[in-house]
This record gives C-alpha cells, structure tokens and sequence, in this order.
C-alpha cells in the first residue's frame, strides 16, 4: 500500500506544502480550542505550576559543587547554575549562574534548547571545564562544545561536535570518547553513530582514533570512561538491537594496538561493573556455570575472577542479589562507594533494599535493613557521589502528595539512616476529598492488569464521571504513582477521574511482563488496555461517553489502536507524538531502532504488524470517537508523518478530527515551558470538553 498512499507528501517535514497543510490545521484548532477562557485559564494554570519557583530543584554533585539546569518565567530556555549544599539546604539559595540559554540563545540567533552537560572530574582542569550539548529546537540532534566555567565563556580551541545524534563524553582533559556523523557511512541505519573514536586535544575530528566500528545495522555504538579511583577502564558498547547489545573492554596493548574483551555474558542482558564487581541483570534465563538463572534476576560476581577464570574454577559462579516473584520486579539500582540499593517493586509498588560490596573477590554481600525509609507510591535513589561517599539523593512522590527530596546517608553500614528531608514540592492541588486506589482487570488471557484510579472520595458511581485513562505499553517502561501540579489542576480539580494502566509491555513486573506484548503479540497490551477501560465501566466508575484515553510515542500507537479497534469503549482519544504506520514506521528518522520492539515491515512480520497499523486499520465507513492529534516538526526521533498522515485520512473521511503540530519541541512536544503548557491544555480541554 505504501506506493499509493495518497498522503505521502505530508512526511516531507520541512516541505512548503506539508507545512502549509500543518499551519492551516493549527489555525482551525486555534479557532476551536484555544480561543475559548476556559483553555486560556488551563494553560495558565499549567503554566504557573511549570514556571514555579516553588518546585525542587535537581542537583547533581560534580566536586565542591552541585549543579542544577533551571527554567521559570524569566528564564523560559533555562540557565545552568551551582550551589554548595549548606545553601541548598536553605529556603532561598545562592546560585552562581554559568549559562543562560535564552541570552546564548538571542546573541546567537539560534533557538537552543539544553541538552544537558558534563563536567570534567580528573586533572589539572577539573571542575573547570564542561562539555556543553544543545538542540535546535529540541530535536535529537544537537550539538557538544567545550565550556570553561571560570570564564563562563566556550573554550576557543576546545572539543566542538558539529550538529548531529551521537555523544561526547570525558576520558581526561585532553581526550574525549566521541560517537558522531563523520560522513558517510558513519551512522547505521537507525541514524545513530556506527564508529566510536577517542579524539584528542587539537586534531581534527575526521582524523581521530577509530576504536571501534559496528555495522552498519547495528542500533548504535557508544564509548565511555569509568574514572573511579583505582579501577579506571574504558569501555565500548555495540547496541545490535533496542534490547541486545555487546559490550567490551577497551585497553591499549603493546606497540600502540587496541585489545577488545568482550564480556561473556548474554547480550540481551544489562551489565555494569563497579570497582570489582560486575553486576549481569537479565532480560532471559540464563544457565551459566552449570545452574540456570531466572530472567529478571540481578548477579554479581568479582569482575577479576570473571575476567580471567571459567566455570570449573567458580568464574562463573554468580550471587544471586535479587529475583523476581510472580508480583515483584526489580525497578532499577544504584552504586555508592561501597553499597548497593536496590529499587523493588511489588504490584507497582516501591520499596528498598540495601546492600554492602564485598572488600575482596572472595567476600560475600551483606544484606543491610533500609530503616526508617517511606514504602509509598513510588521511591527513587540516585548517588551523591558515588566514588567518595555512602549518601544518595532520595526522591519519594505519589499521585497525591507533592515530591520530596532527601539526603540518606548509607555510611556506617546504613543501619539508623534517616532520610533527612532537603526539598519539598509544594501543593499544586487541594488534594482533599481525592483518595487513590488500585485495582485488577482481567484480560482477554486472563491476566491480571493492575492499574491505579484517582477519584473524588464520594464519587457517585453512576457512570457519568469525566475520566482520563493514560497507559503506554512498551520498551520496558513503568508507570509508577507520581505527582503532576499540571495534572491535578486542570483534571482532578474539577471533578476529573485519573486512570493509570499497568498493561504488558512495560516493565511494572520485570521483563516477561514487557516481552508477552513483544512484537506478534502486541495485541495483549492493546487488550490489557481495553480490559481496564471495560473494568472501569463495570464498577460504574465512568462509562464508554465519559471515558477517554491518552498516550504519547508508543503511548501514541496504543491510544491509536484504541481509536480503531476498539472504538466503542471510548467518549475522546488524544493522540501525541504518536507511530501509527507501522508499514513505513522503519523507514522513518529512528524508527529502524524499534525493529526489536514491533517486527520488521519488509519480512513477514507485516502479517501480525498489520494487524495493530492504525493508519491501515482506518475504515472510513466506521464510526469514530473525537480525536485529538499532536506533534513536533522538529520531532526527529517519531516522524511529524504519522500524526499528519492520520489526521489527513479522517479528515478527508468527515472525522472529528483536531489537530496540532508544534513547530518547536521535539519529540516531548515542547522546546520550553509555555509550550508544554499550551500543549497539556489542548489535551485536558479537548478531553474535557467531550466527556464532561
């Protein structure tokens, strides 16, 4: 079909009559929508709570100091600034600022967005230099320069990486690992770098060292430096797939050659080496050393005994630090100079684990009570520093109550830590009179899909209740309970029922969770998600006129699956940044990455993907709910095409159709703060004046 497809032209982003199409659908939604006092009053609502200055600051430690990227009102692309902790911890802190993007911005006339920056740790130069990455417009791709943070000025014959996807990153002060456009044949096929480099102070880029080129299939290759005193290393990582990968340690042998030692271990798994540990975190069973180890379990082993022995003489013989019930999952990890913490979920529930790194190859774990540490919503942990210190930062939310900051400290083998609270965020909301509780829908399988419901304590339970059901469904993604101030005000305020759906394909229960809705067996997410919306009918929480669904990216796939295959369950359906033809979906920016995701278009595979392609799905004699499409023109990760292809399609069929294009914003949809707003008003307005 994709040779007649009539709607062709529209994925030529930047083409004059795409874009004359895409301006022509913004002024109708200007002029439906946006006009009205209610949107206007929404968007403001959204706005305050986005440029509040109210809200937690994130910090990240980097010697002395502890930087924080900052937008509000005034700095609407941001400014980069530090602090030291005593001022942190007041109310009121003094920030030395090091950047500001929206001056950067105008004296450039360039429209930057920050992309984040790194700052150089080891050497004569640390703490003194950065490397500095922004995005015309938000895209994907962006552009490194090196920065120097005494004369708050770019360092004139510093390391700059010309405007392309691919990274840059610190060995010391004069050498960077670097994965870029060189040329051609430089990316794969996903248009990700193919060829790491280590580049040196002064040579030009194309004249670097190759240390590693993948093929040009391959998903992505990356390189990186693990400083950490004592047990520095190098390492290259070949991503063949979204979720297989080979990973090598890179040394320099005699006479100038490179030595690649590729980790035997399976390249669906997750591997992370800290000091002498390596830590192997598995997507499948795995039988090793003549034991089998379960999908989903985290091991660890001396990373010197892996190295250099085999199964007979135990190097292979692995500790098993975490494994998985038929209720829990490992959320995630993270390292502190000589501890473990575990992020574990039960039924979408969060609680800690911590452990202790053993001192020698021969030592064993110690398991160390997480006291007095909340078991709500949803717990996060990142370290302070991991190479000096046992403290993390300790992030505590749910769908209620506003975000919290503490500084645990996990010395002392942990055992009286207290969470020390930092930050708070404040009420965005009157919470009062909402209650969250969570639920079970039985699937067409019979599978048990959790999912959380927001409501108002005295709901009637006659199903006229305005009710938004979110979910998202893949690449090992969990939802999990957070606060939303924008959420809150232009939802639960007025009456609203929040839904949120743990369906398969997410990683709400580890990776059997996400692999049962892989590919060919798509359809269990979609039927997960139609199970929940039948659910919340049957306990007269809502019903199909007051129920509508939203999802962005992937999210945008299942809401538009929802939109044609199961039409009848909803009153409204907001479509963001969404795939929806999944017949050219490869072809498009990165869409070749998702191959592992959703099957291969050009094989056989398009039997099962043509059974969940929205865009091929579409019967224009059938009867639809209002949809609202959005996207980013300078999207270059999910193609602008398969929003305007879609809308084009139903609008031609006579459709209720909306539809906005943000001409900034990349693939979240908004470059800054007023256009997130804008963006999350349309949803809720459109939402909201359909169901209520």
């Amino acid at each position: 079909m994709t040779h007649t497809d009539p709607y062709l032209w529209l994925e030529d982003v930047d083409g004059d009559a795409a874009l004359d199409w895409v301006r022509a659908r913004n002024a109708e939604t200007a002029g439906a929508l946006e006009a009205s006092d209610a949107f206007r009053a929404t968007e403001k609502q959204i706005l305050e709570v986005l440029d509040s200055d109210a809200k937690i600051p994130p910090i990240g430690k980097a010697g002395d100091w502890y930087y924080n990227f900052w937008r509000d009102a005034q700095h609407v692309r941001g400014i980069w600034r530090r602090t030291t902790l005593p001022s942190y911890r007041t109310d009121s802190p003094e920030w030395d600022v090091l950047l500001d993007v929206d001056a950067l911005a105008e004296s450039e006339d360039e429209n930057w967005v920050w992309h984040g920056a790194k700052v150089l740790r080891t050497g004569p130069l640390a703490f003194k230099r950065a490397l500095v990455s922004l995005s015309r417009g938000g895209s994907d791709a962006d552009v490194t320069r090196e920065y120097d943070l005494e004369s708050r000025s770019w360092v004139a014959d510093g390391f700059v990486r010309p405007e392309a996807k691919g990274d840059v990153s610190w060995i010391d002060g004069d050498t960077v690992f670097v994965e870029t456009d060189t040329g051609p044949g430089s990316m794969t096929e996903s248009g990700y770098p193919r060829i790491a480099r280590r580049w040196r102070r002064g040579e030009p880029l194309a004249d670097s060292e190759i240390v590693f080129e993948g093929a040009h299939e391959d998903l992505s290759i990356g390189a990186f430096h693990d400083r950490t005193p004592g047990f520095e290393r190098d390492w290259v990582v070949r991503a063949t797939s979204f979720y297989t990968a080979e990973r090598y340690l890179l040394t320099d042998a005699a006479g100038g050659d490179l030595e690649l030692t590729k980790l035997d271990v399976p390249d669906s798994a997750e591997a992370s080496v800290k000091r002498d540990q390596l830590l192997v975190e598995l997507r499948d069973d795995w039988t090793v050393g003549g034991r089998t180890y379960a999908a989903g379990s985290l091991l660890a082993i001396a990373f010197s005994r892996f190295l250099t022995g085999d199964s007979a003489d135990g190097g292979r013989d692995f500790t098993v630090l975490y494994e998985p019930t038929g209720n829990s999952a490992l959320a995630g990890y993270a390292f502190t100079a000589h501890r473990l913490v575990l992020e574990l979920m039960t039924d979408v529930r969060s609680r800690l684990e911590i452990l202790t790194l053993p001192t020698t190859p021969d030592g064993t774990w110690e398991r160390v009570a997480a006291h007095h540490v909340p078991e709500l919503g949803t717990l996060q942990v990142a370290p302070v520093d991991a190479d000096e210190d046992d403290a993390v930062w300790l992030y505590t939310t749910d769908y209620l109550s506003p975000t919290t900051l503490s500084l645990l400290d996990l010395g002392s083998r942990g055992v009286n830590a207290r969470p020390v609270p930092l930050k708070s965020m404040p009420s965005f909301f009157d919470a009062e009179g909402l209650v969250v509780e969570q639920h079970f829908a039985a699937s067409t399988d019979g599978t048990r899909v959790p999912y959380f419901v927001v409501r108002p304590h005295d709901l009637a339970y006659d199903g006229t209740a305005p009710t938004l059901l979110y979910g998202y469904g893949g690449f090992e993604i969990s939802l999990t309970p957070s606060y939303s101030g924008g959420l809150g005000r232009a939802w639960l305020e007025h009456g609203g029922v929040y839904v949120v759906a743990n369906i398969r394909g997410g990683g709400e229960y580890g990776p059997t969770w996400h692999q049962a809705a892989l590919r060919d067996q798509r359809h269990r997410a979609y039927e997960d998600f139609a199970a929940v919306a039948r659910d919340l009918a049957e306990r007269r929480i809502t019903s199909a006129a007051h129920l509508g669904a939203m999802g962005g990216s992937n999210g945008g796939l299942l809401t538009g699956n929802m939109l044609t295959q199961y039409p009848d369950l909803f009153g409204a359906i907001v479509i963001q940044v969404p795939l929806l033809d999944m017949q050219r979906y490869h072809l498009l920016l990165a869409g070749a990455s998702w191959i592992a995701e959703y099957g291969d278009p050009d094989s056989a595979d398009w039997d099962f993907l043509a059974t969940f392609s929205p865009y091929h799905l579409f019967d224009a004699d059938r009867a639809y709910p209002p949809v609202l499409f959005t996207t980013s023109t300078r999207d270059d990760r999910v193609h602008p095409g398969h929003a305007r292809k879609m809308a084009a399609r139903m609008l031609e069929a006579g459709k209720d159709v909306t539809y906005y294009e943000n001409i900034e914003g990349g693939h979240g949809g908004a470059a800054n703060n007023a256009q997130a707003a804008h963006m999350s008003a349309l949803a809720y307005r459109f939402l909201w004046e359909r169901l209520a």
